[in-house]
């Protein structure tokens, strides 16, 4: 679909950490027009772009998804022929203090958006309608959590457990039922956790990158031995184009970096790398600092990413031991992207414990 025409594409949430790596893939990679939809909450920040922002084929659009009047104003004067929905609130952390959130932007934005596509789709015939598509991202963190073997397929039933991924998982079903209904060309992917460039800093790799080169405590939750499947965000983006372009309406594709790590295994590996790159007297470990656990933290996901490799030809190129020195280096070697944020109203407090001002 992709190579087949100039192509209007929205992307939701371009200027968030996956969304902001997803809009520069497709500028790189294709002659598309592309659409940032963004509300410009606290994890949203146009100068994760900056390289791209006077780019002919780029347009950011200020914008609200739970706000439908200005969605469907939105369709109507960009006419895409892609949607791709990123947009979301995202941290498990925050799901716990201020859930509402999670509702207003992950549900209700969701079927704002499919609402428009809808209109949109309706609207097209001939070879346009055949090649529209809405391709809806979500996460494995829907599927609950897994015991110490297995792992997580299209088919695993639903058992989400903190307010995030229940409102990841009611998207999830209301556009699929929006495919069932009403015929609109959804695709839907679940992936593992991402890391990589520009990551907002709440996450685990940027916290712990971040607490160690300022000497702070690194915080780690319960004993560390929660596990995760790890994706390099590049990866993912290719995955997420290649969904776009070859992906079966209807079909549900899990996208994995087949690189499970227990949390406390994770953090000594940035901190290795940390000491290769930017050496201390004391090694960066000795800064981790074991914490109270999340409430309803999830053991272990992983992912089963054989359907997309077997029927659509994709699987991650990147390394983990690749993957993680790049990220590490990106952040030493990025401190005035980073350090923009930290002046403002974010200073890496920990969230998600119901009670204000406890720190990490």
């Amino acid at each position: 679909m992709l190579a087949q025409q100039k192509l209007r594409i929205i992307v939701t949430g371009g200027a968030g950490f996956i969304g902001c790596n997803f809009v520069r893939h497709l500028l790189r990679e294709t002659d598309a027009r592309v659409y940032n939809f963004d509300a410009l909450t606290y994890a949203g920040n146009l100068a994760s772009l900056s390289d791209v922002s006077e780019d002919p084929n780029y347009h950011f659009v200020e914008i609200d998804i739970s706000d439908a009047s200005a969605v469907d104003e939105a369709f109507k004067s960009i006419q895409p022929h892609a949607v791709v929905h990123l947009a979301a609130e995202s941290h498990v952390d925050r799901s716990i203090d201020a859930p509402a959130n999670f509702i207003s932007t992950n549900i209700v934005g969701t079927f704002n958006l499919l609402q428009a596509a809808r209109c949109r789709y309706m609207s097209l015939d001939g070879v346009s309608r055949e090649s529209f598509r809405f391709l809806h991202v979500s996460t494995d963190e829907v599927y609950g959590s897994l015991g110490d073997e297995g792992s997580f397929t299209e088919k695993t039933a639903y058992d989400p457990h903190s307010p995030y991924s229940a409102s990841k998982a009611s998207s999830d079903h209301l556009a699929r039922a929006w495919f069932d209904t009403f015929g609109l060309p959804v695709l839907v992917t679940n992936c593992s956790n991402n890391y990589g460039p520009y990551q907002f800093p709440e996450k685990l790799l940027p916290v712990v990158i971040l607490k160690a080169i300022s000497g702070a405590p690194i915080p780690v939750y319960g004993k560390g031995e929660n596990i995760r499947d790890w994706l390099f965000v590049e990866d993912h983006c290719r995955a997420l184009a290649t969904v776009l372009d070859k992906g079966k309406p209807g079909e549900t594709y899990n996208i994995g970096g087949n690189n499970e790590l227990r949390n406390i295994d994770l953090v000594k590996q940035l901190c290795e790398i940390l000491d290769e790159l930017r050496p201390k007297p004391e090694s960066y470990s000795s800064l981790i600092k074991y914490v109270a656990d999340r409430p309803g933290h999830d053991l272990r996901y992983a992912i089963d990413a054989s359907k997309i490799k077997n029927e659509l030809g994709w699987q991650p190129i990147m390394s983990p031991a690749s993957g993680l020195h790049e990220t590490v280096l990106w952040y030493l070697e990025n401190e005035e992207w980073w350090q923009s944020i930290l002046d403002g109203s974010y200073r890496l407090a920990r969230q998600g414990l119901s009670r204000a001002g406890e720190t990490l």
